[in-house]
Formats: C-alpha cells, structure tokens, sequence
C-alpha cells in the first residue's frame, strides 16, 4: 500500500517538474517575438502573455518558483544569443532586471491568490494589469540602477496600455479555452447518459418479460404440482416424475425471481430520473436509432412533432415502446425512408403515432403481427428478427390499460398507441 502511495506522488512531481522545464523553454523563446517601444534596453514582448497562460494553466504549481525559474532562464537564453556580438559582463549587466520582472509578477501573483479567484474573469484581468505594470516599473527601475536606462511618465502611460492588452488578452483566451474544455465536458457526459439510459431502457424490456416468464412458471408449477397428486393417487411412477418437474420449475421461479430483484434495483437507481420530458424521451429515441439505421447502411431520416403541454413521463416505459416502434419501422424499410413520430396530449391520456413509408404489411400477415415470435424481416444473411418487438409493445401497452392499433397501406404503416395518463406519470403522492 505504501508503494502504490509513492508512485502517486512521484507521478504527481514529475508532472510539476515537465511544466516548470515546459515553461522554461517556451517564455524564454517567446519573449523574442518583441519590440522595443521606449529604449533600446526595455523590451515589450511575448514572454509575460506565455508566463502569465502558464500560471493560470496550472494552479498547483508555485508562481514564485516559476517567476525565479523563467527569469533566470530568460537571462541565461539572452545572454547566449548575444555571445557572437556581445561579452559575458555587458550581456549580465543588459539582461539581468529582466529577471526582476518575472520574480515580482511571481511573487505578487501568489500574493494575490490569483488562482482563487478564476471564477472571477474581470477581475482576474485587472489584477493581472496591476501585476503587469509593477513588474515592468521594476524591471525599468533595475535598468535604471544596473546602466542608467531613462523613462517618463508618457513611458508609464504606454506599459499601462499594453498591460491592459495583455491581461485581458491572456485572461479571455485562457476562459475560452475552459469553456471549449467544459463543453467538450459537457458532452462527453451527456453521451454517457445517453448510453447508460439506453442500457436501463433495455433492462426494463429483459425485466418485463422476466415477469411474464415468472407468471408462466408459476403456472408450470402449479399445473406439474396437480399433475403429481392426480398421479399420486393412482400410485403411478409417473407422479414422481411430475414432482421432479414441479421442482425444478419452481427452482426456475426463484432463480428468475432473484433476476428481477437485481434489475429492478438497477432500474429503480436513486441517482436516475425516472420521470422527464417528452421532448428529451423523443430527442433520445432519434438519436439512438439514427444510429441503428447507419449500422443497417439505410438513409432514415427521423422527425417528430408534439402537440399539447405533457407532463413528464416513465422515461423507461415511454422510451422503451416508441424504441421499438421506430426499430420496427427502420428494418422495415428497404434503403431510403422517412419516420414520423407524433405525440398527442389528449384529456389525462397520451397517444403516441409512429408513421413510416415503408412497403407496409401484407394482407395475410395483419393479424399475426403482434404475436411473439412472428416476423416478416430477414437481414442480408436471411436470418430473421426476433419476432418480440411489437409483441413486448403489445403487452406492455395492455398491462397499462391501453391500446395500440395499426394501419397499412401502400405508402407505410401507421402505429397508434393510446395510455392513460396515470399509469406512466408520476403519482402526486410521489413528488416529494
């Protein structure tokens, strides 16, 4: 345990280490994109616009060791430039109250606590402004000590200006760049949720029919238990065989029971929502199947249009029906088609239409199309479906007290299920 301790930390210092050498090489480098607008000693440059993003990039490192870092870097970086034209004591001599900027602007920012306060962009700016021009007084002031270098107040009016350029300058790139990375953020998780709802949608369907499972093992059980005592009284060898069936039937129960109460903790996560907006519902049924219709190479596009004020509904039970709906409709279309989903608030009920253009449903198969296992849809290998889609959809429609209907035609098929609204809203006993 102590080992696994030690690496953190030294991950965690090699870090810190890569971003004072990254700093030392790059502000030394960027403070030679410059001018000079007073003297011919005083520079405005690159250098405190990168030292500056630096600091505010990475908070956990100490400014005042940075400021020392980089001013002794910048001075050696200079003083190496001028070895062909210039010697060792005059290159010193010009270039060491450089050093004296970035210790100061290191010391005042750790002073300031500037890293404290980035929830706070405006003034961030104007105490970087206020660091900017100290630091460069100082800088001309050990100038004016080391070889005598002059400046007036029309010079400080100008390091004023550009202070002002450059804090903001700095501090408006670097809230940009959180923004991008909060965004990006902001998505990554929303594709998270995304999945993770379209996971628990699909457990609640397993769940579902793990019920029905349940009922008919029930009822396997029972009828294998009669079975056993109308044989028992015949004292037939076949009563034993019946009770083993009975038995094994029943442990079939338990086990599925033992199922269901692990998924339906799933389902059931304080941390989800269980009850939200028709729009998001809809918004999450487009996306998912978008998707699926690419994985099947077909050119599906979606739309949908709500009409009245809904209230907020079973995410699960909602999305999980028009999922298999749409579903139904996308392998039902040949290449290229369209989808229409539209919602209805009508007086304490939903209906919910799922319309699409594909080549519609034969004749013959009208009156099988909601029993489990049928299916006129083959994939390119000439396997069929599941045949349980609009079979899960009808029973779970029926066990909410509601219908579903369908028409078909030679321009698609027109799905149509109608709920009550009390059966897939929040009860008012369950708002708090």
């Amino acid at each position: 345990m102590k080992h696994e301790q030690r690496t953190v930390i030294y991950n965690k210092d090699y870090s810190i280490i890569q971003a004072f050498i990254l700093m030392a090489i790059i502000v030394p480098i960027a403070g030679e994109l410059n001018m000079y607008p007073f003297n011919e000693s005083f520079r405005i440059s690159f250098g405190m616009p990168a030292f500056f993003f630096f600091l505010l990039l990475w908070p956990k490192n100490n400014p005042m060791i940075s400021g020392l870092i980089v001013g002794v870097t910048v001075v050696i970086f200079r003083m190496l430039l001028d070895i062909p034209i210039s010697d060792f004591p005059t290159s010193f001599i010009r270039h060491y109250p450089t050093s004296f900027y970035y210790i100061i602007f290191g010391v005042l920012f750790h002073l300031a606590k500037i890293n404290k306060r980035m929830h706070l962009p405006l003034l961030v700016g104007f105490l970087g402004v206020l660091l900017d021009i100290i630091s460069s007084s100082a800088e001309l002031l050990f100038q004016y000590i080391a070889f005598d270098a002059h400046t007036n107040i029309d010079d400080l009016h100008k390091i004023s200006v550009i202070a002002i350029f450059r804090s903001f300058f700095i501090v408006g790139s670097y809230n940009l760049i959180t923004l991008q990375h909060t965004r990006i953020k902001k998505e990554q998780v929303e594709q998270e949720n995304e999945k993770l709802i379209t996971l628990i949608t699909e457990l609640y369907e397993e769940s579902t029919n793990l019920k029905k499972t349940l009922i008919n093992s029930e009822n396997v059980t029972e009828k294998s238990y009669n079975l056993y005592r109308s044989l028992k009284i015949d004292e037939n060898n076949l009563s034993k065989v019946a009770l083993e069936n009975a038995g094994e039937s029943h442990e079939i129960k338990k086990d599925n029971q033992r199922i269901l109460s692990g998924l339906a903790r799933l389902i059931s996560d304080e941390n989800v929502v269980e009850y939200v907006a028709i729009q998001k519902i809809i918004h999450l049924s487009i996306h998912s199947n978008a998707k699926y219709a690419v994985t099947l190479k077909k050119d599906i596009s979606i739309t949908y249009t709500i009409q009245g004020e809904h209230p907020p509904y079973h995410l699960y039970m909602t999305l999980s029906m028009i999922n298999n709906l749409v579903t139904n409709a996308i392998e039902a279309i040949d290449h290229k088609g369209h989808i229409h989903l539209h919602l209805y608030h009508m007086e304490n009920g939903l209906i919910i239409e799922v319309q699409d253009d594909g080549p519609g449903i034969k004749r013959e198969h009208m009156d099988l199309i909601f029993e489990p296992g049928f299916t006129s849809k083959y994939d390119e290998d000439g396997s069929a479906s599941t045949g349980i889609g609009l079979s899960y959809v009808k029973s779970l429609v029926t066990n909410l007290h509601g219908d579903i209907t369908m028409q078909s035609g030679t321009n698609g098929v027109i799905f149509t299920i109608t709920l009550p609204e009390n059966y897939i809203t929040a009860r008012k006993d369950d708002s708090g």
